[in-house]
């Protein structure tokens, strides 16, 4: 499947992906492209408020997402596994890098008065995805307890980035 198709599925939300790309050693490098085109395109759509943002928007996505990864691994895989749980760092990182897909749309938080409204639907469907990538390369029965997982590594990602910029 070529790299386009996996991002287009990814942000379809198909399962089938997720596990795909888990088992796939070599989707690492498509993973972390995905993860960078979506920073890249938060930076844009954060360039409206100054060339500075667009810079510091694209780090701190990348930051955010390593952070956010090894979080919701550790949470995951040692804190809420359940018994069929068996996950490596890079199965994770190979799922929720492609749970970035929908990010790509950010690019449009640049646009006025649409793009504030565009931008937090990319967010809320990564999250999504991120939910489904995180069920799967987990191999959670539970959604619900995906959805825990990954809400908890966001907020703490969150209050650990706040804390670190200020």
């Amino acid at each position: 499947m070529s790299f386009v198709s996996r991002m287009v599925d990814a942000a379809r939300l198909r399962a089938e992906l997720y596990e795909e790309v888990e088992a796939d050693e070599s989707a690492l490098g498509q993973a972390v492209a995905v993860v960078v085109l979506s920073s890249v395109a938060a930076g844009i759509g954060a360039a409206e408020h100054g060339l500075d943002n667009l810079f510091w928007g694209m780090l701190g996505a990348l930051a955010s997402w390593l952070v956010w990864a090894f979080l919701t691994w550790i949470i995951g895989s040692r804190v809420f596994p359940e018994p069929q749980t068996r996950a490596t760092l890079g199965e994770l990182l190979r799922t929720i890098g492609f749970a970035a897909s929908p990010g790509l749309l950010r690019v449009f938080g640049a646009v006025p008065l649409l793009g504030p409204l565009v931008y937090a639907v990319a967010v809320v469907w990564m999250l999504v995805a991120m939910v489904i990538a995180v069920r799967q390369a987990l191999d959670y029965a539970s959604t619900a307890r995906a959805f825990g997982v990954a809400v908890i590594g966001w907020v703490l990602q969150t209050v650990l980035v706040a804390w670190l910029t200020f």
